[in-house]
């Protein structure tokens, strides 16, 4: 574990940092410098442009991290890595062409309820090859176990140049228009400093020859396209729905603002997956189940711990936060809880994805997650018209919850592992107590001053509780290392 503590403890810092940077921008900037149509007009964008990544990526970014190290000859892993740059496009330059000619009917369909996106059609075209293309050069450094430079593009760059764009509309320096186009760019520009220190790790070498694997490796490829878009249709079919059958785009941002919120509690996992996600596939390809089931449950614990102690700053600070944002964003107190609950619950997986996503029953949940990325889309047409963003939030929480139970089973059959221990069932009682404990106690203060004070109490109750309890070898050994105890 640890290189996986190492560079995850790095990724976790850039992480916070970017989400950090994400929570001034979404909270904040967004709500003041953008009116609320323009806002629900961006979260729309960036959705629409996040379900069609997985399409344009061609499942290649996990081909990558999956097939790398089975390669042992330096042509072979040449000959894949010029597979890998070149296979997106048999999706992107189709998709170009149907945009082009199908751009009335496209337009009509996504503009129904709102006009304002109509102008903005080839903006979700284009960010969708950016953000794909990156995960591609991010994969790329991901299999040479360098990941923080990544992690901070990622999770910071983009956020920054957001920022920056954002007091710009401020400033008068540009207009609403030329800040959509400018955001644009910011993710293009990720995408080309990306390549180019994708390129510095390992200097792609163009070899056109024929793999023995070919077509294992475009099979896994076309697969992963439907499991990345199981995975972006539960993340963003929320806020592209609403988009599309609430005539107020507005009520898009008011539901991004409280998904942020929850989304924070995600941090850790995506921090983590970084690095577990190669160390998983070696694991896998080496058959050494012994330390993949030890990663399993090592990875769950630390996940559950560190995400817990998340889900109660969140919690039982969200009546504060919401004192001091605007009135109208601050309707989405049931959204925050149960979408909290639905990532506390991923986190609690581990690296349960990793597993499934690299071994050979990846078909199998593939299937599964077609059925409930459709039971989402079934579920948000249901209770959207009649709860709004209220129902949109409670059809995610179902489709995350009977995903991951039926993961975490399929695991156990498979591997015959589980990712739970006697710790999980102690952090759930602390999280619970605590919960009870906290959540109507309030200082009598400033709401600033109240969120400061309130979460320095729970950090140091959570801590002590963690440390005495013994949830965690390795979290008890980091916070000796830490503390000097």
């Amino acid at each position: 574990m640890g290189i996986v503590l190492n560079q995850s403890f790095k990724n976790t810092i850039t992480t916070y940092l970017g989400f950090g940077i994400g929570a001034i921008n979404t909270l904040f900037l967004y709500t003041n410098f953008l009116s609320d149509q323009y806002y629900g007009l961006v979260a729309f964008l960036l959705s629409a442009a996040n379900i069609m990544m997985p399409f344009m990526a061609f499942g290649v970014h996990n081909a990558i991290v999956k097939f790398y190290s089975s390669f042992k000859s330096k042509s072979s892993i040449n000959s894949f890595l010029t597979l890998m740059l070149f296979l997106p496009l048999v999706f992107i330059i189709p998709t170009g062409f149907i945009g082009y000619f199908a751009y009335d009917s496209i337009v009509r369909w996504l503009a129904g309820e709102n006009q304002i996106v109509e102008n903005y059609v080839w903006h979700i075209f284009i960010l969708a090859i950016a953000m794909a293309y990156f995960e591609i050069f991010f994969a790329w450094t991901k299999v040479q176990m360098q990941t923080v430079f990544g992690n901070v593009m990622k999770e910071i760059f983009h956020r920054v140049g957001i920022m920056i764009l954002l007091f710009a509309v401020y400033l008068e320096w540009l207009t609403v228009d030329n800040f959509i186009v400018a955001m644009v760019g910011v993710y293009v520009l990720r995408l080309l400093i990306m390549k180019l220190y994708a390129y510095s790790v390992r200097f792609p070498t163009l070899k056109f020859r024929r793999l023995e694997n070919r077509f294992s490796i475009l099979k896994y490829s076309a697969l992963m396209i439907i499991a990345g878009s199981v995975a972006m249709l539960i993340l963003d079919i929320d806020k592209f729905m609403i988009g599309l059958i609430v005539p107020d785009i507005e009520q898009v941002a008011y539901y991004s603002v409280a998904i942020f919120i929850a989304t924070v509690i995600a941090v850790p996992q995506r921090a983590m997956h970084q690095i577990m996600l190669p160390l998983t596939a070696k694991y896998l390809n080496e058959k050494d189940n012994f330390a993949l089931e030890d990663l399993y449950k090592r990875s769950s614990m630390t996940l559950l711990a560190v995400s817990g102690f998340i889900f109660l700053l969140i919690i039982l600070n969200i009546n504060q936060l919401y004192e001091i944002l605007p009135e109208e964003f601050t309707g989405g107190l049931f959204v925050v809880l149960i979408v909290s609950l639905a990532k506390l619950y991923d986190n609690g997986l581990g690296n349960n994805n990793a597993i499934l996503f690299n071994s050979d029953y990846y078909r199998m949940v593939l299937f599964f997650g077609v059925i409930l990325a459709l039971m989402a889309i079934v579920l948000n047409a249901v209770f959207i018209p009649i709860y709004g963003i209220e129902g949109s939030a409670f059809a995610t929480f179902l489709a995350v919850c009977i995903y991951n139970t039926i993961k975490i089973i399929f695991v156990k059959q498979k591997f015959n592992m589980l990712p739970f221990t006697i710790g999980s069932a102690k952090v759930m009682l602390i999280l619970v107590v605590l919960s009870m404990v906290f959540y109507f106690w309030e200082f009598p203060f400033h709401p600033i001053a109240n969120i400061i004070l309130k979460s320095l109490l729970i950090g140091i109750v959570y801590l002590i509780l963690i440390y005495k309890l013994n949830v965690s070898e390795d979290i008890s050994e980091q916070i000796k290392k830490y503390l000097k105890l």
